[in-house]
Parts: structure tokens; C-alpha cells; sequence
């Protein structure tokens, strides 16, 4: 036992010196966005905020929860009958006209691409026959798929309500969720399309300027009341290190996308994305082991050096620190016999496979082979 405890500490250590060794000064960031917040996308890390939980109005960033909703929610290809009242919602529109039959997709797409708010009200009276239901169905999805606790929905599209906010961390936490969906992923990365409505036939382009501004943007959405100001969610991805930006009550639109460039930059100056291998083994203090079931990515600032330990002897809670500041943690299974027949079994049988599928191919004809 004393020495596969040894093996451990020496994998961890190796795993330590492994890890990125260039220095970095965190640099000062200047804001032109009253609240702001720079999350790793994949694992919840907040890598720099500013007012990060200050309630604030979303705008139009409300229909990432309408899209996400919409496409888990119901099918889309479920075709959907416009309302009157939907042709008649202020604001930016795909106009479309009463009685059409538009996809939920379809609707998805005017929303999420040209921020339709006659789109978001047709969604929601899809899903839940008025706003006001949906609404709640807003709230209740939220708070059930990502445990937010500082938001509340009042409308689909996010014209101005009072009681109608969210909080920068909200909103990444909300995005991260969505952005695990990947037919949210496409529509919300898409620059342009063609839009061929009963009351409309144009190519529409996507109201998120990032896209073509920043390497690595695949969304995700802008919004603009007067009460707001200027509100952006941007989404990029750089070598697999995904990153989520949210700013919130700009002045202009362009000091929105300036601060997300910051935002987004300083992201990717400041922080190397590390790698826990599959199969990886920690151990607590009394001795138990514990491995990590599959590839476990976290953001670690430049230059440092991570810590790990496993704070809960029963459920195998690795904790991953920076120094003294805890920045990642993660459940991990105990690596019991049973755990190691599994993995024995599985891999005689990932041999097996690839054995088989190697005897069937020598028998096939020569000219099979070259294909």
C-alpha cells in the first residue's frame, strides 16, 4: 500500500512540473460595462469579474434561455401557427404574419440569429400558450438546470420589465448549460442565412458582431434596451479552451464588444487550459484511491503550479488548488477491485473488438483493401 501511495504522490508531482512554467503579471483591465464576467466555459470556473452577481436587466440575452428552452423542450421540426398578438410584440422582428406556420427551428433561428422578439413570443406561446406561463417555465428551468438563484424572467425576448434581471454569472452559468446542446451551438454560430417567410424573403446576418471580429467566436448573443444599455454573451474557442464572456450595460455597442475582446483576451493571455488523464490516481489521507473516470480539463493560471487533495473520503472529492485558492473541484470513483475488473474487462474487450475487426479485414479480397 505504501507504495502505490509513493506512485501517486510521484504522478502528481510529475503531473505538477508538467504543467505550463511561464510567468505572468495579471495585467489591470479598464471597463467600459458597469458589470462583467469571464467563466471557462467547460468547467464553471470564474477566471475575472467585476460585479459579477449585481442584479441588472439582460435585453435581448434573455432569449439564449428562450432558444435552449425551445429546442429541449419540444421538437423542432413541430410546426408552429402565428398569433396575432406575436405580429404585434414591439422591437426587433422576423415579421412574421398571422396564421403562418413557421418550424419551432425555424423560429429558433429568427430569434437567436436576428433576434426576433415576434419569434420569442410565437415560441412561447408554443410551449406554454402565453408569456406569462412561459415566463415561469423560464424561471423554473433556469433555477432546475443550473441552480441560478439572482435571476427572474418576466417576458421570452427581454423587453424592459423591472422585475426582469439577471446577473453576469447568471447569464455564463445559463450559456455554459446551453451551449451543451449542439443544434443551440450551430444556430447561435451561424453569421448568416436565408430567411424565406411568408411576410419576409432576405438573408439575414447575426446581430452578434463577435463572430467576425474575434479569432474563435461561435456566439452567442447581443442585446440593447434603453434601461440596460448595451448587453453582450460571447462564446469562443481556442485549442479546445473554451471561454464564456458576459458584460452587461455598456454605453455603446462597441464598447461592449471592446470589453469582451478584453475580457476574452486577457482569458487566453492569463490562463493554460490543463488536462487530467483518464484514469489518473489521487489519494486521501487515509490511503484510499480514487481515479479520474475520464479526461478532466481545467483552467490554470500561467506559471502556476496546481495542488490536489481529497477532501471527502466517501465521495472523492478532489479539490484542485492555485496555491491557497481553491479554482476547480471534482468527484471522482473509488479505484476499489471492482473498479479495476471493470476496467480490466472493458479493455479485453476493446482488444477483442479491434482484434476481430483486424481477422475480418486480412479475409476480405485484395482489392477491398485498397478501397
Amino acid at each position: 500500500m505504501l507504495a502505490r501511495i509513493l506512485v501517486v504522490i510521484f504522478s502528481i508531482i510529475t503531473l505538477s512540473t508538467s504543467l505550463s512554467i511561464q510567468s505572468f503579471a495579471q495585467e489591470e483591465i479598464t471597463l467600459h460595462s458597469e458589470a462583467a464576467l469571464l467563466m471557462d466555459g467547460k468547467t464553471g470556473q470564474v477566471l475575472y469579474e467585476e460585479q459579477g452577481h449585481k442584479q441588472m436587466y439582460p435585453a435581448s440575452i434573455t432569449k439564449i434561455v428562450t432558444g435552449i428552452m425551445a429546442l429541449e423542450m419540444a421538437d423542432p421540426e413541430e410546426r408552429v401557427t402565428i398569433s396575432k398578438k406575436s405580429t404585434e410584440v414591439e422591437g426587433t422582428s422576423v415579421y412574421l404574419l398571422e396564421d403562418e406556420e413557421v418550424s419551432l427551428q425555424r423560429l429558433v433561428q429568427g430569434l437567436m440569429i436576428n433576434s426576433g422578439n415576434d419569434a420569442g413570443h410565437a415560441i412561447a406561446e408554443h410551449i406554454a400558450d402565453s408569456e406569462e406561463e412561459f415566463s415561469e417555465k423560464m424561471n423554473e428551468f433556469v433555477r432546475k438546470k443550473t441552480n441560478v438563484e439572482n435571476t427572474n424572467f418576466t417576458n421570452p425576448h427581454g423587453l424592459f420589465n423591472e422585475n426582469h434581471y439577471t446577473t453576469a454569472y447568471d447569464m455564463a452559468e445559463i450559456t455554459r448549460y446551453a451551449l451543451r446542446n449542439d443544434d443551440f451551438r450551430n444556430i447561435v454560430s451561424t453569421k448568416e442565412m436565408e430567411w424565406n417567410g411568408e411576410g419576409w424573403e432576405t438573408d439575414i446576418y447575426n446581430h452578434n458582431r463577435m463572430l467576425w471580429r474575434y479569432e474563435g467566436a461561435f456566439g452567442v448573443k447581443n442585446g440593447f434596451v434603453q434601461m440596460s444599455g448595451f448587453t453582450l454573451v460571447t462564446a469562443a474557442e481556442r485549442d479546445g479552451h473554451e471561454l464564456i464572456a458576459v458584460v452587461l450595460k455598456s454605453g455603446t455597442a462597441e464598447q461592449s464588444y471592446q470589453d469582451t475582446e478584453k475580457l476574452l483576451d486577457y482569458g487566453y493571455k492569463a490562463y493554460d487550459q490543463e488536462t487530467l488523464p483518464e484514469g489518473k490516481e489521487f489519494s486521501s489521507e487515509e490511503g484510499t484511491l480514487f481515479y479520474a473516470p475520464h479526461e478532466i480539463k481545467f483552467s490554470l493560471k500561467k506559471g502556476a503550479e496546481p495542488g490536489f487533495n481529497v477532501e471527502d473520503e466517501e465521495k472523492g472529492l478532489l479539490k484542485i488548488k492555485d496555491g491557497n485558492d481553491e479554482i476547480y473541484e471534482v468527484y471522482l470513483p473509488k479505484r476499489n477491485k471492482e473498479s479495476l475488473k471493470k476496467e480490466k474487462e472493458g479493455l479485453e474487450t476493446e482488444s477483442a473488438e479491434r482484434e476481430l475487426k483486424y481477422s475480418d479485414w486480412t479475409k476480405w479480397p485484395s482489392s477491398s483493401k485498397a478501397g
